[in-house]
């Protein structure tokens, strides 16, 4: 056959997200996501500086273009590794589109059905504001959710008050949604190891699911650490990338779930890969998935063929700019994610909604001690 050759590289800063599309020679296009979200106009300069290089490259040979890229001046950067990923889900959509294939039929076929969801259950200022959120999500149909339950001006709380007022939370939702809702728990970087090992003691009686970066992903060996004093099981990953990094999570006492971001820990190729290191250890995955439609239907048609592959995270689409900018997204029935048919990824760009959503990537976190200093640990 042929090979198609890469003629053109795109790139949009839409909403939170970069996208990407690519066009080959014969016109087929494929698209993609970085979810570097917080500095994307970085990740976006990094494509382009790629898009020389691509040119006139077979765009089949996604391996060697994803290597080729990594290793031209071998820098370590979540900004590059979003640009790699965003570029990789674009040629696989490319590879899809030419075979007539889904992208889960090229990369082994079919291993389940449907994908079931985890949808992000909002927060508030009280137990009854988790305990809303919690039940809608039950009440759609969702049989399992994720939450950071620390109330609102958390980072001021004293030590006993936030431990106390955090469980409480747990508790409440626990109640309301009974036991056959699974309940996600992210302490999203917010405690230091001594507080994440109590919280943890407090709330292994309402068996959360998994208990997500108890601390900051700074150091693999202090994560270890927490990991070997905590009975919950850790998922962890969001902020890292390629399977250099996910191997040495995943060989961590207490690590049950690897979290990659495939719109930033290497896109299809790497996340693919990085299932297979999970899978060797009895680990299951659950990607980090809170960004563009792009980013959500690569995950489903990793999901389809990955028999290690667990809850999909999600965050409701319908209504809002994720929409807005694709021509159709991933269908959501009762809780579950449907897997498309459709050639390639399976989502197109609908460019005319872009200027409606242009990059915001919002101000960061603002909390802060009552001395002024940082409160993200």
């Amino acid at each position: 056959m042929k090979p198609t050759k890469i003629e053109k590289v795109e790139t949009w800063l839409v909403e939170r997200w970069l996208t990407v599309r690519i066009t080959a020679d014969d016109g087929t296009q494929g698209v993609g996501e970085g979810t570097f979200w917080s500095f994307a106009t970085g990740a976006e300069d990094i494509v382009k500086a790629f898009a020389e290089d691509l040119r006139g490259q077979d765009a089949g040979n996604i391996d060697h273009i994803w290597n080729s890229a990594y290793r031209k001046f071998s820098f370590r950067s979540a900004a590059i590794t979003s640009a790699i990923s965003a570029l990789d889900m674009a040629l696989w959509d490319i590879k899809g589109k030419k075979y007539g294939a889904p992208v889960w039929d090229l990369l082994g076929g079919r291993v389940r059905e449907k994908v079931r969801a985890m949808v992000l259950i909002d927060g508030g200022a009280t137990p009854e504001d988790f305990v809303k959120s919690a039940l809608r999500a039950k009440k759609e149909g969702f049989t399992a959710g994720k939450m950071t339950p620390f109330p609102r001006g958390w980072s001021r709380l004293p030590y006993g008050e936030l431990i106390r007022q955090n469980t409480a939370i747990v508790a409440a939702v626990r109640e309301a949604v009974g036991w056959d809702f699974d309940i996600g728990i992210e302490i999203h970087r917010n405690m230091v190891p001594s507080e994440a090992e109590v919280f943890a003691q407090q709330i292994e009686k309402f068996l959360p699911y998994f208990y997500e970066d108890p601390i900051a992903p700074d150091s693999v060996m202090s994560m270890g650490d927490v990991g070997s004093r905590t009975r919950l099981p850790l998922a962890v990953g969001e902020r890292n990338a390629g399977i250099w990094e996910f191997r040495e999570y995943a060989g961590l006492k207490g690590v049950a779930f690897l979290r990659p971001d495939v719109g930033l820990a290497g896109g299809i190729t790497h996340v693919k890969k990085i299932a297979a290191i999970a899978e060797s250890y009895h680990q299951r995955i659950i990607p980090h998935n809170f960004l563009g439609p792009v980013t959500t239907m690569s995950c489903v048609q990793l999901a389809a063929c990955t028999p290690n592959w667990d809850l999909q995270e999600y965050v409701r689409e319908a209504g809002t700019a994720r929409a807005a900018v694709v021509k159709k997204t991933v269908q959501l029935k009762d809780g579950w994610l449907l897997i498309p048919e459709t050639p390639g990824l399976g989502i197109e760009l609908n460019e005319a909604a872009f200027k409606k959503y242009p990059y915001n990537p919002g101000a960061g976190d603002p909390s802060r001690r009552p001395d002024g200093s940082v409160a993200l640990r």
